[in-house]
């Protein structure tokens, strides 16, 4: 039976070297592997009859440790041991070589105390006095409450995520380091088939003796919380829609203290409730291993889904070359075909349900993959298609964005499109007319110099002709609201208090309105024209012309002349305060409170917003 099982990553052999050393010179029997995990198939029987012979494992823990499979597996397999034995700390010892505790997962392992170089025989030693025979690799699976979901695919390049996923549900278990003594929800958040619900269900077995109370398992439309556990228990809820109220997402989500609620969802939409675990693409090692050619490899881009397919495939005697060919041929997608399903539609059934602009966005997006997409470049486009000013298609195409980062469609910043979820949409294009003149700009767009791109753009063949009349709309409204948001900020609409304030700073609030509302029609390219009709023009001139000019014509000149006569020792505001129409202005200033008010009704009835309007106007 060995005494020490000593883990490390090889590039810290050397430091390992003098403890290794240290440790035999104590009397201890210490095993080391100088041989590396093949594959990513799990530690090797030789490793696994060590470790089971083993009493304690001792990690050295850098920042490179979690990043060598080999170590992973040695870990995770002590970590489990200790857990099935009460304590995840029992059997495993922690060298930290680093100044902080943020790359060490799972989590307790971050509140225990860590061995010193100094001290590290003498600790070691202790502990070995607290552990008796070897530890036992293996547990008991976890009881399931409600059914687990069928494995699918290989299960590998996963176990740091399995380890954070565990941190993350138990953050309160190091409340030193974390500063977190109760539990919150968890999120695993990422596109369809990157193995949320296979990490899940993997975490569920190899981590079932951190939950004795149990494991209920059930789907977002068949919510089925633990009402009265026996112990602390998991609570998994699977695929959760985008597009739930803060309320709805709360209610997914077990109240009980004992409970661990763990959310699987595609939607990036409710960071506010709980941690979150967002769920990557495979690393390129792992995805060659799954793929079992590069050709594959490089069309999949780490997705374990379409990895699986392609790879099982090719695992058939299916010729590499042929599968990535028929990937891009049209008609039915070789994933579907593959899979016997409708797999694709999966994968983009957020996007089908998507607005208008982040329909669009996702279009551009597509047209410039592998190139991120950003609210810039997309408003370009969209001006240039639709003949929008610019100010309309930025706002259009900065919500399109967030809308597809939201819904997980994009990646958070750089915003790229995935190739799967790219080769998905192709295959459920619902407007393949709209789709081109898209990408005809966006080609536009990339080859027009730095004026052009503020200009009308490069003429594209199938923009909207009709669109004219429809863009000055949208942009009045947008210009309506901009107006509307700050007139009501302004001293005239929020009364100034008798006595008290600056009567010089309501003079220049007001004044203010003429530059801000000269810049917004310009931003939307409107005139300031009067107009019969009710229009932004002809509330704007009213505004300017007929409220704000009288009263600014009459009391600026005025109170600057008062102001020229301020004593060198006297407060601008105790000056003021002595002026002999301060009466007076602080009358003409309340009674431009109801045309104001009229006003910023004028705008809502355009902008459709009720933002500042009171109940009397």
């Amino acid at each position: 039976m060995w005494d020490v099982f000593l883990s490390y990553s090889r590039q810290d052999a050397g430091h390992v070297r003098r403890f290794h050393e240290e440790l035999i010179a104590a009397g201890l029997k210490v095993f080391t592997d100088e041989s590396a995990v093949a594959g990513f198939a799990g530690i090797s029987d030789t490793i696994r009859r060590a470790l089971a012979d083993s009493r304690v494992l001792l990690a050295y823990y850098s920042t490179g440790y979690p990043e060598r499979p080999a170590c992973q597996w040695e870990l995770t397999a002590a970590f489990l041991a200790g857990l099935g034995e009460g304590d995840p700390r029992r059997r495993v010892l922690v060298v930290n070589p680093e100044p902080d505790t943020a790359h060490i997962h799972p989590v307790e392992l971050r509140d225990t105390r860590h061995g010193e170089p100094e001290t590290l025989v003498p600790d070691v030693l202790a502990h070995l006095r607290q552990v008796s025979g070897p530890m036992r690799l293996g547990s008991a699976p976890p009881h399931v409450h409600g059914e687990l979901p069928p494995a699918v695919g290989e299960f590998t390049g996963r176990l740091p995520e399995l380890w954070r996923l565990h941190s993350a549900l138990h953050v309160q278990e190091a409340p030193l380091v974390t500063g977190r003594t109760s539990a919150r929800p968890v999120q695993l958040r990422g596109m369809p088939g990157i193995g949320k619900t296979r990490l899940a269900r993997e975490y569920t077995l190899r981590f079932g003796a951190a939950f004795p109370g149990g494991v209920h398992w059930a789907r977002a439309d068949a919510p089925q919380p633990p009402q009265t556990p026996d112990g602390p228990c998991l609570y998994v809820v699977d695929d959760v829609p985008h597009g739930l109220s803060p309320r709805g997402v709360a209610e997914l989500t077990s109240p009980h203290p004992l409970v661990r609620t763990l959310l699987i969802t595609r939607s990036r939409a409710y960071g506010g409730h709980g941690e979150h675990l967002d769920l990557e693409p495979l690393p390129d090692v792992v995805a060659a291993v799954l793929a079992g050619a590069s050709e594959i490899a490089d069309a999949a881009a780490g997705h374990p889904g379409a990895l699986g397919l392609l790879g099982r495939a090719v695992g058939a005697g299916q010729s590499p070359a042929v599968l990535a060919s028929q990937l891009y041929e049209p008609g039915r997608s070789l994933l579907d075909v593959l899979a016997g399903e409708e797999l694709t539609a999966d994968h983009v059934r957020d996007a089908l349900t998507a607005p208008a602009e982040a329909q669009d966005v996702l279009r551009c997006a597509l047209a410039l993959s592998p190139l991120p997409v950003t609210a810039e470049t997309a408003a370009t486009v969209l001006a240039v298609a639709d003949r929008l000013p610019r100010a309309v298609a930025l706002r259009r195409a900065s919500a399109g964005l967030a809308e597809l980062t939201a819904r997980g469609l994009l990646t958070p910043y750089p915003h790229r499109l995935h190739p799967v979820t790219a080769h998905s949409w192709l295959h459920h294009e619902g407007a393949s007319a709209r789709a081109e003149t898209l990408r005809r700009a966006v080609l536009s767009s990339l080859g027009a110099t730095a004026a052009t791109l503020e200009g009308p753009g490069l003429p594209v063949p199938g923009v909207r002709k009709e669109s004219l009349p429809m863009t000055v709309s949208e942009a009045e409204r947008m210009a309506a609201f901009d107006l509307q948001v700050e007139l009501v900020s302004r001293i005239g609409v929020q009364q100034l208090p008798d006595g008290s304030g600056s009567l010089r700073e309501a003079l220049t609030s007001l004044n203010s309105l003429f530059p801000f509302t000269r810049d917004t029609l310009h931003r939307y390219s409107i005139g300031l024209e009067p107009s019969a009709a009710p229009s932004v023009q002809s509330v704007a001139d009213h505004l300017l012309n007929e409220i704000l000019r009288p009263f600014m014509t009459r009391w600026h000149p005025l109170l600057k002349a008062w102001e020229g006569r301020r004593p060198p020792h006297t407060s601008p505001l105790d000056h003021e305060g002595a002026w002999d129409h301060a009466e007076t202005f602080r009358l003409d200033l309340n009674a431009l409170q109801e045309p104001l008010r009229v006003a910023t009704a004028s705008l809502a009835g355009i902008s459709g917003a009720e933002f500042g309007i009171s109940a009397e106007v």
